[in-house]
C-alpha cells in the first residue's frame, strides 16, 4: 500500500526497510585506482610495522646496563664492541637494548663515552610498535585517502576490496523544458519554454559525493514512452531519478508509470518545498520521483537521494549525520533569527539564509524566494530546516544552520537600506579587498531604523522631508541620541522617474496621470525613500492616495517594480532610470535625488566597512556605475 503525506523520518524508515542491510557489490581495485572508494570490509595487517627493531633517532646501539652510572659529570668509556652506531629507522642487533642519542655521547680514540643513562628500550622502536600482525588498520566504510594509501602500502597491501558505488541516471521530463546543449542558450526561447538545469545541478552534487551519475534522454509528456525509457534504466543502473512528473497535475505521469510498471513506496513528503517527492522500486531497483523546480530537486536529492545512495552503498545510514554529509556541510552552529518567520503548520520547511556577526553576536536570516528561485539559492550561505511542530519563529529565536559556504565573520558587513542596483556592483569591490559585503533592501526609513536598533553595519537612504525638501535630515534626526553619531556619505546622484512600457502606450508624462481611470501603478513599500517621493508628489498636486490605482500594490526593489510593469501587472511604476533599461522600457524624469550612506561611527574601523570606503572611491567603481545610466557623481556637473 502506498504510503501518502508522510514525515520525513517516516520516509527514512521505508528507504531503510526497502534497502537497508543488502549484500553489497565488491570489486577488487589496483591500491594505484584506489583513491576516494569506500573500503567493503575491514583491513588487517600481514606484517609487522617496523618489522625489525630499529631505532628512533641517530645515535649509537648500546646495552643499557653499560650506562648505569653515566652522568655528565661522570661519563662511562665504551670500547669497541659495546657500541655500534645507527641511523634513524635502522636495524638495532640483538645484542643491543637502546639507543644513546649522539648529543649525548663524544666519540675519542674509538671510545664512546656516554653522559646519560638510558633505560632498556630508550630510543628503540620495538617490532609491531606501529601495527601489529593482524591488527584491524582500516575499518568497513572508511574512504580511502592518501594517508591510507601510503598506509597499505607499508604493509604490503596492493590491491583493496572497495564497495562498488551505484550507478545513477537521471531522466528529465516535460513538454515545457530544453534539453541540456552546450550551443543552446536561453535567448530567443518562446514563451512557456525553460532551459533544463536540474541535471547540471545533480551533476555537480553527484560529483561531491564521487558517485557515477548520467544524465538519460529528455522524455516529453507521454507516459507511453517514459514507461519505455524507464524500462531500459533499471536494466542498466542502480538508481533512477525521474524529473518533474511527480505532482498532480495533468501531465504528471511519474507516479501513475512506477506503479503500473513495479511498485509505489510512498508519495508525498511533509516537508517544503520538496513535497511532491515520490520513491518506488522497478525491478528492485529504487526509481526517485522528483519535483520539477530547483530549490525542490536540491532537498530531495539531499533527503532521499543521498539516504538510498548510502544504504546502497553501506546498508545503512547515520540519521543524526545524513543531511550534513548530504549537503557538505562547513559548519553547523544554532544563531539567533535577525527577523521573525512563520512556517507552515506540520510541515518541515527548509529556509535558505544569509548570516551575519554584528556586535559579536552571530545572526541568521531567511532569504525570500520560491521553490524556482535559483538566484535565492544560490545566495544562501546555508540552510536551516525548521521541525514541523514549530509554527512561529519569533526574531530572537534561535534556529539550527548548517552552512554549505565559507562566511567572512569578521570581515563581513550587513547593508540594510535603500535598494539600489549600484551597491550591488559594491559586493565585488568589497570582495576583492578581503572582506564581504551582505544586503537586505529594506527601504530607507528600514534600514535607519535596523541601524539605530544595531542590526546592521550600514545603511543608506534617499528620505525627501517635503516642507523644506531637505533629504534624510529630518528623518536621521528622529533617531537621536543615537543618530548623533552616524556618519553620512553623499555616494551619488540619482534620477527617479517614470517606468512604462515601451513606447508609453498610456501617454503618461506628469503626476496628475497617476489619479486617471484607465492608469495603475505598483507601489514601493512603506518606508521605501521611493514611496516618500511619491507620496510628496501627490500631495503637491492634491492628488488623494485612495485614488490611485494600485497604490496598496507594493514591491520590494526597483527591479521588482519594472517586472510588474513589463508583466502587465501595472502601468508605471515610480523608480529608478537602470530598472527600466533592464526590462527594456521607457523612463521619464521627475527628479535627481542624492543617495547618502549612512555609517554609525564605531563601525568605521571594522575590516568590511574599510574596504567599502576605499571601493566606493575605486575609478572603476564610478565608471561601472555611471555607465548603467541614470546616475552622477558628486563631483560632476
Amino acid at each position: 500500500m502506498v504510503r501518502e503525506h508522510i514525515s520525513l523520518k517516516e520516509a527514512w524508515e521505508l528507504l531503510k526497510a526497502h534497502w537497508g542491510n543488502r549484500d553489497f557489490l565488491v570489486k577488487n581495485v589496483p591500491l594505484s585506482k584506489s583513491l576516494g572508494g569506500l573500503l567493503a570490509e575491514d583491513i588487517a595487517s600481514p606484517v609487522n610495522v617496523p618489522h625489525y627493531p630499529a631505532s628512533a633517532v641517530d645515535g649509537y646501539a648500546v646495552s643499557s646496563d653499560s650506562t648505569a652510572r653515566a652522568t655528565a659529570a661522570t661519563p662511562v668509556a665504551l670500547n669497541t664492541g659495546q657500541y655500534q652506531w645507527v641511523n634513524t629507522g635502522a636495524f638495532v642487533p640483538p645484542q643491543y637494548d637502546s639507543v644513546v642519542m649522539v648529543e649525548d655521547t663524544s666519540l675519542k680514540n674509538d671510545n664512546l663515552y656516554v653522559y646519560i643513562s638510558v633505560p632498556p628500550g630508550a630510543n628503540l622502536r620495538p617490532i609491531g610498535e606501529d601495527i601489529v600482525k593482524g591488527q584491524i588498520v582500516a575499518h568497513f566504510g572508511d574512504e580511502v585517502d592518501p594517508n591510507l594509501m601510503a598506509l597499505f602500502y607499508a604493509v604490503g597491501l596492493r590491491e583493496l576490496p572497495l564497495l562498488s558505488k551505484p550507478r545513477a541516471i537521471f531522466i528529465p521530463t516535460g513538454d515545457e523544458i530544453v534539453p541540456r546543449k552546450p550551443e543552446e542558450s536561453p535567448d530567443g526561447l518562446p514563451p512557456g519554454k525553460v532551459m533544463e538545469s536540474n541535471s547540471i545541478m545533480l551533476e555537480g552534487m553527484f560529483e561531491q559525493w564521487k558517485i557515477p551519475f548520467v544524465v538519460g534522454p529528455h522524455v516529453k509528456d507521454d507516459p507511453e514512452k517514459l514507461k519505455e525509457v524507464l524500462a531500459d534504466a533499471v536494466n542498466k543502473y542502480d538508481l533512477v531519478l525521474i524529473g518533474a512528473g511527480s505532482a498532480k497535475g495533468k501531465r504528471d505521469f511519474t507516479a501513475n508509470v512506477i506503479e503500473q510498471e513495479g511498485q509505489l513506496i510512498f508519495h508525498w513528503v511533509l516537508m517544503r518545498p520538496g513535497r511532491p517527492a515520490l520513491l518506488g522500486t522497478v525491478k528492485d531497483k529504487p526509481v526517485v520521483g522528483m519535483p520539477g523546480f530547483p530549490m525542490s530537486t536540491m532537498v530531495v536529492a539531499w533527503s532521499v537521494v543521498y539516504p538510498l545512495l548510502q544504504l546502497l552503498m553501506k546498508g545503512n545510514f547515520d540519521e543524526n549525520k545524513i543531511l550534513d554529509e548530504a549537503m557538505v556541510v562547513r559548519e553547523k552552529l544554532s544563531l539567533p533569527l535577525l527577523i521573525s518567520h512563520s512556517s507552515p503548520q506540520g510541515i518541515s520547511e527548509w529556509l535558505r539564509v544569509k548570516v551575519v556577526k554584528l556586535r559579536g553576536k552571530k545572526y541568521a536570516w531567511p532569504i525570500s524566494g520560491g521553490s524556482s528561485s535559483m538566484r535565492a539559492t544560490a545566495d544562501s550561505d546555508g540552510f536551516a530546516l525548521i521541525p514541523p511542530k514549530i509554527y512561529e519563529c519569533p526574531k530572537g529565536k534561535e534556529i539550527e544552520v548548517r552552512l554549505t559556504k565559507e562566511v567572512l565573520w569578521e570581515k563581513r558587513v550587513l547593508f540594510q537600506g535603500s535598494d539600489d542596483p549600484a551597491v550591488a556592483q559594491l559586493v565585488s569591490f568589497v570582495r576583492k579587498r578581503g572582506a564581504d559585503l551582505v544586503i537586505r533592501s529594506v527601504g530607507s526609513l528600514g534600514g535607519l531604523a535596523a541601524l539605530a536598533r544595531g542590526e546592521a553595519h550600514l545603511s543608506a537612504a534617499h528620505l525627501l522631508d517635503p516642507k523644506d525638501m531637505s533629504y534624510n535630515d529630518t528623518y536621521i534626526a528622529s533617531f537621536k541620541p543615537i543618530s548623533d553619531k552616524w556618519r553620512r556619505f553623499l555616494l551619488f546622484y540619482r534620477q527617479q522617474g517614470f517606468i512604462v512600457k515601451k513606447g508609453n502606450p498610456k501617454k503618461i508624462s506628469s503626476i496628475q496621470d497617476l489619479a486617471r481611470g484607465d492608469v495603475r501603478i505598483v507601489n514601493r513599500q512603506p518606508g521605501a525613500g521611493t514611496r516618500v517621493l511619491l507620496d510628496s508628489l501627490l500631495r503637491e498636486e492634491g492628488i488623494e492616495s485612495a485614488s490611485v490605482k494600485g497604490y496598496e500594490d507594493q514591491t520590494m526593489t526597483h527591479l521588482d517594480a519594472s517586472c510588474r510593469v513589463a508583466w502587465g501587472m501595472a502601468d508605471v511604476a515610480l523608480g529608478i532610470k537602470f530598472a527600466a533599461d533592464a526590462l527594456g522600457l521607457d523612463f521619464i524624469p521627475i527628479t535627481e535625488e542624492p543617495y547618502e550612506l549612512v555609517i554609525p561611527e564605531e563601525e568605521l574601523t571594522h575590516p568590511g566597512i574599510e574596504a567599502l570606503i576605499d571601493s566606493v572611491s575605486d575609478s572603476k567603481f564610478i565608471e561601472k556605475v555611471k555607465r548603467m545610466g541614470g546616475y552622477r557623481w558628486p563631483s560632476s556637473s
